[in-house]
């Protein structure tokens, strides 16, 4: 009796030691796979397009911008643009200061080759709820949901 205890035992361990390397070894590509499978993207000749294509680009983007890129998260509100603005300067409504006292994170979710990395570290203002950055004529915005909601939550009570 006592020799089909352990090896019932040695087999539950066994199994939940499988189970684990599992999780381990293919965690990331699940998670991987779930991030591809719930991102959109697009490329854009002009701001005109971009805004006539997908009603999630904003609204703000100059229509004679060009070179446009966007990424988004349609699970959230999380979104990467890049256009190039032929004035060099930022569009109207948008602002040449952050609120509170640093930018909200780029979107860990969201990658892409055409965004830099280390952005966040020249963002010098805001176009709604977008951080911006720009470097000549090329202007860089991403928006963080998590930072989104919070803002929408505050705007909601100071409305009561």
């Amino acid at each position: 009796m006592k020799g089909i205890v352990s090896k019932v035992a040695l087999g539950v361990a066994g199994t939940g030691m499988a189970v684990a390397v599992a999780a381990v070894a293919i965690g990331p590509r699940v998670s991987d796979w779930y991030d591809a499978h719930h991102q959109q993207q697009g490329s854009y000749e002009s701001g005109t397009q971009a805004k006539a294509d997908r009603r999630s680009m904003p609204g703000w983007l100059p229509d004679n911008a060009s070179g446009v890129k966007y990424l988004m998260s349609t699970t959230g509100d999380d979104r990467l643009l890049r256009a190039t603005l032929p004035e060099g300067r930022l569009p109207v409504g948008c602002t040449n200061k952050l609120p509170g006292k640093s930018a909200h994170p780029v979107p860990e979710s969201l990658k892409a080759g055409w965004f830099p990395e280390n952005v966040v570290t020249k963002a010098s203002g805001t176009c709604g709820h977008y951080n911006v950055a720009l470097a000549g004529n090329q202007l860089y915005a991403w928006q963080d949901g998590a930072a989104v909601q919070a803002a929408l939550r505050a705007e909601h009570v100071a409305k009561r």
